[in-house]
């Protein structure tokens, strides 16, 4: 009698692949920004690709510039893992629609080169890189980044933005009637919009925030993809919401209700795109709940009691600073320890 083969297999770890790797990772959360993306050129016409395509392209430039070279010497090794062209999309869509194409090309150039390559590269660094480019736009250019125009529709689906090709550093001006977005008039007017409006995006404020429900479906799909640790964005948004309720109940004719928290803003785009990066996030459960917390805090009392009208940013890159000692006191005990 003879045999084939050994019943005895013997092989090396790991014995399991990741179906996930990072490229497929970047891949689908890029393709989950798609509908927002196209919101954004609804409401305020083509300019908003061009604006989009710039920072890309300013992002992309720093990692083909700066990043890590092939075996051969050639540069760009790091480009096809995606991280480059998500970081210029996310960052493109927290843009006012009048901002010059020159400063979003700066602001993904400095998010992937401060806000990446310094920290090591992939998985180094330690504070959101679009985030860190976009607040760099609004330390440099506080008037740009804080100019906004009422959204439109078919009518102005292909007007172009005259200030869009300014030439760098020159004053361009605004073709377009400046409007106050939904938290600024909040703010300082103590108006609240009707929350149907923010729903459907008929509201002034950066390319991809103005739509919540486009926001909420981009969520919710990501998170049946399980691209992201579920914890931290319903941690926030319960955090916002409960806070946020609590105000209105003391003083209704000064703090709206949690509803328009919820839907103004740039909340929802924040908590799906942005505080959901997992190389800037605790990897724990619990301190993913912690993070949320903290996010959803600090977003309340910047709203209601800080000088700026909006706080997201700054909530998500403070709390992004606490995670490595969040991660410390939150990993979970060595099995038999």
């Amino acid at each position: 009698m003879t045999t084939t083969g050994s019943d005895l297999v013997l092989q090396s770890p790991p014995f399991d692949s990741a179906r996930l790797t990072t490229p497929k990772l970047m891949q689908e959360v890029t393709l989950a920004t798609v509908p927002v993306l196209l919101a954004a050129v609804w409401f305020f016409g083509i300019t908003a690709l061009f604006i989009v395509a710039a920072a890309c392209a300013g992002a992309m430039g720093a990692e083909w510039l700066f990043g890590q070279r092939t075996a051969t010497g050639r540069r760009g090794a790091t480009l096809g893992d995606g991280t480059a062209l998500l970081t210029g999309v996310l960052m493109g869509l927290t843009l006012p629609p009048t901002i010059p194409l020159w400063m979003a090309f700066v602001g993904g150039l400095v998010g992937i080169g401060i806000g990446k390559l310094v920290w090591g590269g992939l998985g180094g660094n330690i504070f959101n890189p679009a985030l860190v480019g976009r607040a760099f736009l609004q330390a440099a250019f506080p008037t740009a980044l804080t100019t906004w125009r009422a959204s439109g529709g078919a009518d102005t689906l292909f007007h172009v933005d005259k200030g869009a090709f300014a030439i760098p550093f020159a004053s361009s001006g605004v073709d377009a009637v400046t409007t106050a977005t939904a938290l600024s008039r909040m703010k300082f007017d103590a108006e609240f919009l009707p929350w149907l409006d923010l729903l459907r995006g008929n509201v002034a404020g950066s390319l991809g925030e103005t739509s919540a429900g486009i926001l909420i479906l981009c969520g919710i799909w990501m998170g049946v993809r399980r691209l992201y640790d579920w914890r931290v964005p319903v941690t926030i948004l319960v955090t916002v919401a409960v806070l946020g309720q609590i105000f209105h109940f003391v003083s209704p004719e000064k703090y709206p209700d949690a509803l328009f928290m919820l839907f103004s803003g740039g909340l929802l785009y924040g908590a799906v795109f942005m505080a959901t990066d997992p190389a800037t996030s605790p990897t724990a459960p619990r301190g993913a709940l912690i993070f949320g917390a903290g996010i959803g805090v600090l977003v309340v009392l910047i709203r209601l009691f800080g000088g700026l009208p909006e706080g997201v940013m700054y909530a998500i890159l403070l709390m992004n600073a606490t995670t490595p000692l969040i991660e410390r006191v939150t990993q979970p005990r060595i099995f038999g320890r």
